[in-house]
């Protein structure tokens, strides 16, 4: 029986010399108290060497795998014919089973004699010193850890969560005192901080000018423009600002050399932050930009965890507080947390950020999983997402693009907007429907002259007025001689609405198809006889209703003459008052 044990110098192969002591596991350690009784149970055999680091690495990693590595399957052919294999790890004694056709044992009694071996190795194996064996498998540890971690010195993303901490602190203490310098050197000069808006020019301006008195003599064209300083230069020639002792001057200028250092540091911080995604996310950075990908990066702890969240957590990672109150609350989740800053969403209209922030967010994902356990060190996969990305942006915003995808020309040819043109690639233009003047139908009239007939026939009954209503005209020859015959203005009146509705019914006039004159003339007599009762029925109440229109006419007269007489009465009436009011006013 022989014992596969593994070591940082080399791999070992042990011979059992009394395999009944296997027997008794809880005896075994006793065994190996001493090199001399460790010997008398197992012999070393054979032993291979690592050649370098890298060897012994590559067999290691194998061997956690639970892999044999070429070197191992070399040495077991060797010197494994017909024996029993004892391993630390069943899984590799099964690939080996598989792959060399050897025995292997894995059990309780296997590994007590592993133990046992570890602890007499430097007495078992000779030429293994312990001073030797202690930086050996320091080193192989370490080698080890970086690979399984996949370790590298340009894939440190605790740099990049340090970095936008710190930039994220700088911003807010320059804040803090920019805004400190403003109040302080306010009470000199409060009229230059509506003319310089910037805190950096702000402290520079501060910095170079000291007293406000001179600012008319000193050049600030490397800090401001022309405009700006002609108008720093009135206003302080007109300030209402205190005057100052020179140690608050000093003091000042001291607080304003503290903001621009902290603004040249925090330049440089964002340089090094940004050469830094650039070489441990290029494809992060393409897509969202340095801060915010620093942001996210910081925000789920290191780019390996943040590379396990699905798109729809980065989506709104961020924007905790806000889910768990709209959950709670059962009202509607944020569409997007700190990925909102990305240009991208900025660019989108308001209507469509959450469709292009999900879109974004999926993206960004696959980014970022690419970035983390991916081989490649560019961006061609972030640029890429990012320009279809963009084409989406322009979908949706109804944009077309200015250059045709692959086409050498410029422009895209503008097409004229025509209603009567169908969509579709083969489409026809058909003219548009008009108007069918045929399909009419003209009732009361027709273009052939009719047979004449008694004026009962041919008389057109009016209708009666409704609430004051207008008479419509009669279109008869009976109707124009009842006109006549009333002979007053009501008269002209409905001659003028006849000939104005006979003047409309000449324009509708059109001609009839011949199928459908008989049942138009049948319709016409039907009419025709309905017209001449309703006429010989109104002819009797004409008389009477002219009577009555009379009557009403004189009873308006009347009451018109007697308004007028009481409004007489009153101005006469009042005229004597006044008359007298004047005479009293003179004797007195």
């Amino acid at each position: 029986m022989l014992v596969l044990f593994e070591t940082p110098a080399g791999l070992a192969l042990f011979k059992v010399l009394d395999e009944g002591k296997l027997d008794k596991v809880e005896d075994l350690w006793k065994e190996f108290a001493t090199s001399e009784s460790a010997r008398q149970i197992v012999k070393l055999k054979a032993f291979n060497k690592f050649e370098n680091t890298s060897d012994a690495l590559s067999a290691a990693t194998l061997l956690i795998d639970s892999k044999p590595s070429k070197g191992l399957r070399k040495f077991l052919r060797a010197h494994c014919d017909g024996e029993t294999l004892a391993v630390a790890d069943s899984k590799l004694g099964n690939a080996i089973k598989e792959k060399l056709k050897i025995d292997c044992l894995h059990n309780n009694a296997v590994m007590e004699l592993m133990r046992g071996l570890r602890n007499q190795l430097t007495e078992l194996i000779s030429g293994l010193a312990v001073q030797d064996l202690a930086p050996m498998s320091l080193g192989l540890s370490h080698s080890l850890s970086r690979y399984k971690l996949k370790f590298s010195p340009d894939k440190v993303d605790t740099m990049i969560i340090q970095a936008i901490g710190l930039l994220d602190d700088l911003d807010k203490e320059l804040n803090t005192y920019a805004m400190r310098v403003r109040e302080w050197y306010g009470w000199h000069f409060p009229e230059l901080s509506k003319i310089v808006q910037d805190n950096i020019q702000y402290a520079k301006v501060v910095k170079l000018m000291g007293n406000r008195t001179n600012a008319v003599n000193l050049d600030f064209s490397e800090v401001l423009s022309e405009d700006t300083e002609a108008e720093l230069k009135e206003a302080a020639v007109i300030s209402m600002g205190t005057e100052v002792s020179d140690l608050d001057l000093a003091n000042i200028k001291e607080l304003c050399d503290q903001v621009l250092a902290l603004s040249e540091y925090r330049a440089q911080l964002y340089d090094y932050l940004k050469s830094r995604m650039n070489t441990i996310a290029p494809n992060l950075t393409a897509l969202v930009g340095e801060l915010v990908g620093a942001r996210l990066i910081a925000h789920g702890g290191s780019l390996l965890n943040l590379a396990k969240q699905p798109g729809s957590t980065v989506q709104i990672l961020g924007a905790e507080k806000a889910l768990f109150r709209a959950l709670k609350t059962k009202h509607a989740t944020p569409k997007y947390g700190l990925i909102f800053h990305a240009s991208l969403i900025g660019q989108a209209a308001p209507k469509i950020k959450g469709k292009i922030s999900r879109s974004l967010a999926a993206k960004t994902a696959l980014a970022i999983r690419y970035d983390a356990l991916g081989d490649g060190q560019d961006n061609t996969m972030g640029l890429e997402n990012r320009a279809k990305l963009e084409a989406r942006l322009r979908v949706l915003e109804g944009r077309e693009l200015g250059r045709s995808a692959g086409s050498t020309k410029g422009k895209p040819k503008i097409e004229f907007y025509d209603k009567d043109r169908k969509k579709g690639a083969g489409a026809l233009i058909t003219p548009a429907k008009t108007y069918n003047p045929s399909a009419d139908l003209v009732l009361g009239q027709t273009t052939d002259p009719a047979p004449k007939k008694p004026d009962s026939e041919h008389e057109v009954a009016r209708p009666k007025r409704k609430h004051g209503e207008a008479e419509l005209a009669p279109t008869g020859e009976a109707a124009e001689g009842s006109l006549k015959e009333e002979g007053d203005g009501e008269g002209e009146k409905r001659k003028k609405k006849k000939r104005k509705v006979e003047s409309v019914d000449t324009v509708n006039q059109i001609p009839i198809d011949e199928a459908e004159e008989p049942m138009k003339k049948k319709k016409k007599k039907k009419k025709d006889e309905a017209h001449a009762s309703e006429l010989a029925n109104r002819d009797d109440s004409a008389a009477p209703e002219s009577k009555e229109e009379l009557s009403k006419e004189e009873k308006k007269k009347k009451k018109k003459k007697q308004a007028e007489e009481v409004q007489e009465a009153g101005d006469s009436a009042s005229k004597k008052k006044n008359k007298k009011k004047k005479k009293k006013d003179m004797g007195q």
